[in-house]
């Protein structure tokens, strides 16, 4: 939703990317990103040909799903400045490939004729303002010292087509510089490098009513998040609340059947010592009988708003030593 360019760039050249691999590949050589015959044939069109489709499957696979998770940009932005950032950096990353492709041949020797075909330069720019501008959400930690972020995979999928290629390398640098220049507030490429707004306009009369997606109604409306990531949490926190009330309320109704309070002597037998029977015999001292533990009066409030009477908020936040959480799961499990 709200992402139409990034929804073709999805479905467009990974759709004739898998054409041109099973149906048509006498054509792939048209896509080809052929250095040699651009700068000796002067065969300009392969800058556009060669550097939008991707002819190996895997780059496919792993640029679009960069794209789909880059699409929040277009949502932040705009269709028309996320349109001008893909243009210019596409632009300065044509450039730089070839005044790589140069350097390393004047400095190493190595001459390169061709690079991997796709829309790779912008994809690898994209990580620029992700770096800058995406906020970092801890999910979890490996081996109590390795943080793993929101942002973890997307970093994980652009190594994994950093290194899909020989000489992807220089298309990984190209578009990294490019997208540091265009974000550069003192280049002010952003300026020059954009998207007219009449070439603006005529997009959003004929391609994004293809391209554009209803806004999802099956998804309960919260507030918004900085990134899709932080809404994404958002929702599940309050379907994880839904959750909590829901076992609240049916266990609400099965104490209302049974007629009575919980039986904590059969959870807790050696944390309450009921005037009964059996405990008159083995009743310990009043020396050696510890305080009871202090339990907080929100604490109880808050177990009390969830339903539970007050006698069994009390003995569950002593149970488990004034540990809320531990208290509501006792609560909801027994």
């Amino acid at each position: 939703d709200k992402a139409p360019l990034s929804k073709s760039l999805l479905l467009v050249p990974s759709a004739i990317s898998i054409l041109l691999t099973l149906l048509f590949q006498h054509y792939q050589k048209f896509f080809a990103y052929n250095l040699q015959a651009i700068k000796e044939d002067f065969q300009i069109w392969r800058l556009v040909c060669g550097r939008t489709i991707c002819l190996d499957l895997k780059d496919t696979f792993c640029s679009s799903l960069l794209i789909y998770n880059f699409r929040i940009f277009e949502r932040r932005y705009g269709s028309r400045k996320f349109s001008s950032f893909l243009l210019g950096a596409w632009m300065l990353s044509a450039l730089f490939d070839l005044l790589l492709v140069e350097m390393a041949e004047y400095i190493f020797g190595i001459t390169i004729n061709s690079l991997p075909s796709g829309f790779l330069g912008p994809v690898f720019a994209l990580f620029v303002p992700f770096y800058s501008s995406i906020p970092r959400v801890q999910v979890t930690q490996v081996l109590g010292h390795f943080s793993i972020t929101n942002k973890t995979l997307v970093y994980i999928l652009g190594l994994q087509l950093l290194t899909s290629g020989s000489y992807i390398w220089i298309l990984a640098l190209s578009g990294l510089v490019s997208g540091i220049c265009y974000n550069s507030s003192i280049l002010k490429v952003h300026r020059i490098l954009c998207v007219p707004s009449w070439v603006a306009k005529i997009f959003s009369w004929t391609l994004e009513p293809i391209f554009s997606s209803a806004e999802p109604t099956n998804e309960v409306r919260v507030g918004m998040g900085a990134t899709v990531d932080i809404q994404r949490q958002q929702r599940m926190e309050l379907l994880d609340r839904q959750i909590m009330m829901s076992q609240v309320a049916q266990m609400r109704r099965q104490r209302q059947q049974q007629g009575g309070m919980i039986n904590w002597n059969r959870l807790f037998p050696p944390l309450r010592h009921r005037h009964n029977a059996n405990y008159q015999d083995h009743r310990p001292s009043e020396q050696d009988t510890p305080p009871p533990t202090e339990v907080s009066e929100e604490q109880v409030a808050r177990l009390m708003e969830m339903g539970f009477s007050r006698g069994d908020a009390l003995e569950a936040l002593r149970a488990s030593n004034n540990d809320l959480n531990v208290a509501t799961n006792f609560l909801l499990q027994h």
